[in-house]
């Protein structure tokens, strides 16, 4: 099993691209026979305008993941930018791309639908996107069940170059990420950056307190038994505990008489406990960034090998190698 999987440089992570993507990539380092992770610098162009903040983002996005248990002797992690094949790829891709499937993929109908601009990059997404997985030979790509339509893409653009010139690419499978989780804000909707609700996994301790106390909550008097289930700070607390303490909680929701407050702060001291380690770990990190940058550069270059001769293959195969 060969996994791939990206990750984009817009901001530091928080709780909801911990437990809906970086957990599951820990995971599957130690099950897969290769498993490439990048940072997808290029993806990020289409949303972040700032030069200095990118380049920042980018070496944060490698330290935050090295802190939370990406294992460079395990994974191969690495800057989509520094591997120059996949964009060459892109383009032989794109050559066999119709346009009628571009426009039906999610993100470009919704922000025409908004009536917001879109630039070519992000009408042209998901063959980069493409590019980066048929690279490295991956059978296997983790995904939210919101992403699979990427794969499918991915795998109709490689079936039709296969069907012209032969069996060049390995086609990939989803893999839905089946512990992967719902993260709730602090506004009770989605934990999304662009909703501005979200939780830092490297914030202050003090600040994620002073997060935590902000979440909403609904008016209920402090009597009345609650269903833990339908309750967003329940969802919160149950991702960083064990099924015990988990079913106390529930205990208490359902008996009633306790304050939100209550909840909010055993929230607060379990996901600060549960982080910790990575935590220290990172502040360690920040200490050395040449060390980060020499783990990028490894993997950089053991990303180029495997992509290279994917490149190869696919150029000798249309012609344009001779």
């Amino acid at each position: 099993m060969i996994v791939l999987s990206g990750i984009q440089p817009t901001g530091r992570f928080h709780w909801g691209n911990y437990f809906g993507a970086i957990r599951q990539y820990v995971e599957l380092q130690n099950q897969a026979d290769a498993a490439y992770y990048f940072i997808a610098n290029l993806h990020a162009l289409t949303t972040v305008e700032d030069a200095e903040l990118l380049r920042q983002y980018t070496l944060d996005a490698a330290t935050d993941l090295l802190a939370l248990g990406i294992n460079p002797d395990r994974a191969t992690l690495f800057v989509q930018s520094d591997v120059p094949e996949v964009t060459q790829l892109c383009w032989l891709l794109m050559t066999r791309t119709p346009m009628g499937l571009l426009e039906r993929c999610h993100a470009y109908k919704d922000k025409k639908a908004k009536g917001l601009p879109a630039d070519a990059g992000l009408f042209t997404y998901p063959v980069l996107m493409a590019a980066d997985i048929l690279a490295y030979d991956a059978d296997t790509v983790p995904v939210g069940e919101d992403q699979v339509q990427h794969i499918e893409v991915c795998r109709d653009l490689a079936g039709s170059f296969n069907h012209l010139y032969g069996d060049v690419f390995v086609l990939p499978k989803a893999k839905i990420m089946e512990h992967a989780a719902k993260v709730p804000g602090t506004d009770g909707e989605k934990m999304s950056k662009s909703y501005n609700n979200t939780i830092g996994v490297f914030d202050e301790p003090a600040s994620v307190r002073k997060t935590v106390m902000r979440i909403k909550t609904d008016s209920r008097p402090v009597a009345e038994p609650k269903d833990p289930e339908s309750d967003h700070l329940y969802q919160l607390y149950s991702l960083f505990v064990d099924e015990k303490r988990r079913e106390e909680m529930a205990a208490l929701y359902r008996r009633g008489g306790f304050g939100y407050g209550e909840v909010k702060k055993a929230l607060a001291d379990a996901a600060l406990e549960y982080f910790a380690e990575a935590y220290e770990y990172r502040k360690e990190l920040e200490k050395t960034p040449q060390r980060v940058r020499e783990v990028l550069g490894d993997g950089a270059a053991m990303a180029r090998k495997r992509a290279g001769e994917v490149l190869h293959r696919a150029q000798a195969a249309c012609g344009i190698k001779y």
